[in-house]
């Protein structure tokens, strides 16, 4: 009974390895297929491929072989050399990578007294010393003390004119309440004129109203011209009353010089 079991389970792991080797062997088989297919799909042309395998290429490309030996020296009669390989900039990065194989003198790599002066002259403009800075601060300090102080004296000296200042924009309310009540009545009693005269009540924006408010203005400006003309003529009138009343008069000196006659005569 024990070897028949033994023999089953033989038997059974047997046939198990066996179906392993079966489906890797189909697998392997199916994938040389796919190559083959997709090489001679290749072989016809991009355009007869599916959107999945467009991308595959039957070949492996060469490697690249960079040529990396030696030092890479710009030849300046070459018209098809780059400017910025004729500058000192890369001069200087040559002699840092390669140093004395760039062949490059390292005396011409140190700035010139023009180019010295430049470099001091950012360098104490963006790294100040500190007394630079202590000084700068000091500056901002009593800068920023007296716009504090004179944004107080301003605030100062409105503060007191505030009440004057509400005292005229009230009486400027009050005069333009007054004046919007003035124009009111001005308009209804125009209306109420345009009505007697008309017979109807008119709308104040109509056509016919404003034409009869121009003739009142008309007929009012004569008025007031009348008036000022008949008030100018009797202050001149009245003036050349009192010259001519001052005129008949005796002045003092004459009488003065009357009485003393009178007494030398008597």
């Amino acid at each position: 009974m024990v070897k028949l079991l033994l023999r089953s389970r033989t038997m059974t792991s047997f046939l198990a390895a066996d179906g392993l080797r079966s489906s890797g062997t189909a697998h392997v088989r199916k994938r040389r297929a796919g190559s083959k297919m997709a090489a001679a799909l290749a072989a016809l042309g991009g355009r007869w491929l599916p959107v999945g395998l467009r991308g595959v290429r039957a070949y492996n490309a060469r490697p690249l072989r960079l040529r990396l030996g030696g030092v890479y020296l710009p030849d300046p009669a070459n018209p098809r050399t780059p400017a910025w390989q004729l500058e000192a900039a890369y001069e200087a990065k040559l002699y840092g990578r390669h140093g004395a194989a760039s062949g490059v003198d390292p005396a011409r790599l140190w700035l010139s007294p023009e180019q010295l002066a430049e470099e001091e002259a950012e360098e104490r403009e963006l790294c100040p010393s500190l007394r630079e800075m202590e000084a700068a601060l000091d500056a901002r300090e009593r800068q920023e003390e007296a716009q504090r102080r004179s944004r107080e004296e301003l605030i100062a000296s409105r503060m007191a004119k505030m009440p004057q200042m509400i005292a005229d924009w009230r009486r400027e309310k009050q005069e333009r309440r007054a004046k919007e009540l003035e124009e009111k009545a001005r308009r209804e009693r125009l209306l109420a004129e345009a009505r007697e005269r008309l017979g109807y009540n008119v709308d104040h924006r109509s056509p016919q109203f404003q034409e009869m408010v121009q003739e009142m203005e008309k007929t009012r400006r004569k008025e007031l011209k009348l008036q000022k003309k008949q008030r100018r003529e009797q202050v001149l009138a009245k003036k050349a009353a009192e010259a001519a009343a001052a005129a008949s008069q005796p002045s003092k000196e004459e009488e003065v010089q009357t009485i003393s006659s009178t007494q030398q005569t008597t």
